[in-house]
């Protein structure tokens, strides 16, 4: 019998300083420790995307009213996490304005950073090729 997969949904937030795209990204309080964009899991009745904002609002205090949400650009990464396959829908959000991101208990640290950075930090591949493709399609819609 196959198990249930973990469904999860988030918000790749990013900003534009002096011109350059930078990502956000939360350190979990928990070992590994590892950096992801704001995301959790959907809570029962609840859809990918009604997850994705309440999501970023709990874990980073930014709210939909504070961001701009590219629709139309999202992807879903799957993944094995404490031995149950989990799906995380993300999409991706421009921050209107510079603001302070104030962390919940889930997180011990934030940092913005840049495409190389983000790939780095986030040292995971299904992540760096998301984040690539996020920057690409930034990059072809600037204003």
């Amino acid at each position: 019998m196959s198990q249930a997969v973990v469904r999860a949904a988030g918000l790749v937030v990013y900003r534009k300083v002096s011109g350059k795209v930078e990502f956000l990204l939360l350190q979990a309080s928990y070992p590994p420790h590892h950096w992801t964009p704001p995301k959790g899991h959907v809570d029962p009745g609840e859809d990918e995307w009604t997850a994705a904002i309440r999501e970023t609002s709990e874990e980073a205090n930014l709210s939909k009213d504070q961001l701009t949400i590219h629709e139309d650009c999202h992807e879903t990464l799957y993944y094995t996490a404490n031995g149950k396959p989990k799906s995380v829908k993300y999409w991706l959000a421009l921050l209107n304005n510079p603001l302070d991101v104030k962390l919940s208990h889930e997180h011990q640290n934030w940092k913005w950073a840049d495409l190389e950075e983000a790939i780095r930090v986030a040292d995971y591949a299904e992540m760096g090729q998301l984040l690539r493709k996020f920057h690409d399609f930034i990059e072809k819609n600037k204003n």
